[in-house]
């Protein structure tokens, strides 16, 4: 017998137990290390199910999408002294949902005055759109995220990061406004929030500045992120009316038993106390105010 034709055609012996050996072609040997190592290799990312919810939380360590059960938000008519900001960002919105173009939209401004609110009442308002949630500590992900968002084309996300800020060097961020070879894809559009109008602080501006080899384009190239939103959306604080007329909404949609002086007179000692006046404190005065009368928000 030859000696390479022999040595190929061989079976081979190995053991699966003390006291069993048999004997198997070396073309399935080969076959089950193979499957071996399949199991032993990361599994497979299944294909996300977006008929499942209409809110999804994007997990990047598992790219997995939680479906979010009920999505905690208020009615969009209960938001009180940001008519204008709601309706751009509702009609910007209504938009995209009818597959027409629409700006990816910075919502920036003051603290407590409602943008994170509104973000998620417009897509209660809206019929048809998936609202997927991503943390700011995952924007490094957000090209996996968009393959994946690519793949169900027969949907329409908006991408929603909460208190979004330009801290890390990261431009993960700039493919999904504009730049990249694929770009943005047509189905997503991408909402954000932040205290800040350029995603950066004066002292972070400083320090680029101030370490670059070139100052002036270092800091720009970081301002520019916030250029790349086509649409800008400013909150501001509400005046002393705007924080009651919030908190007369808030009290007459929960139906709390409360005469319009006791609503006035203690909304106005309980933003004292918190040194401000914002939707926020509105709302948390409600609750204070429904805990003590026994009723459930």
């Amino acid at each position: 017998m030859r000696e390479g034709a022999a040595t190929i055609a061989a079976p081979v012996a190995f053991a699966t137990g003390p006291d069993m050996n048999f004997y198997e072609p070396i073309s399935g040997l080969i076959e089950r290390i193979a499957r071996a190592l399949e199991r032993l290799g990361p599994r497979p990312i299944d294909t996300p199910d977006f008929d499942s919810g209409d809110a999804f939380v994007w997990h990047a360590d598992s790219e997995a999408f939680q479906p979010v059960r009920e999505v905690n938000r208020l009615p969009l008519g209960l938001l009180k002294g940001i008519d204008a900001m709601r309706d751009t960002l509702l009609a910007n919105t209504e938009r995209f949902a009818r597959g027409l173009p629409a700006n990816n939209a910075l919502l920036w401004g003051a603290r407590g005055m409602g943008k994170t609110s509104l973000v998620k009442a417009v897509h209660g308002e809206v019929d048809g759109l998936k609202l997927v949630e991503i943390h700011r500590e995952d924007i490094s992900s957000l090209p996996r995220l968009l393959a994946h968002l690519r793949e169900a084309p027969e949907h329409r996300f908006i991408l929603f990061c909460d208190d979004l800020s330009f801290e890390a060097r990261d431009t993960s961020l700039k493919a999904v406004l504009e730049g990249g070879i694929e770009g943005r894809p047509k189905n997503v559009l991408f909402y954000a929030t932040s205290n800040r109008r350029h995603l950066m602080s004066r002292e972070m501006v400083e320090n680029e500045r101030s370490t670059a080899i070139n100052p002036s384009e270092a800091a720009e190239e970081k301002l520019s992120l916030s250029d790349r939103f086509g649409l800008w959306i400013g909150f501001h604080n509400c005046s002393q009316d705007e924080y009651l007329a919030m908190v007369r909404s808030y009290a007459e949609h929960y139906r709390l038993d409360a005469s319009e002086d006791q609503l006035g007179r203690e909304a106005l000692e309980w933003a004292r106390g918190r040194g401000s006046r914002s939707g926020r404190v509105a709302w948390q005065y409600i609750q204070d105010l429904a805990g003590r009368l026994g009723k459930p928000l």
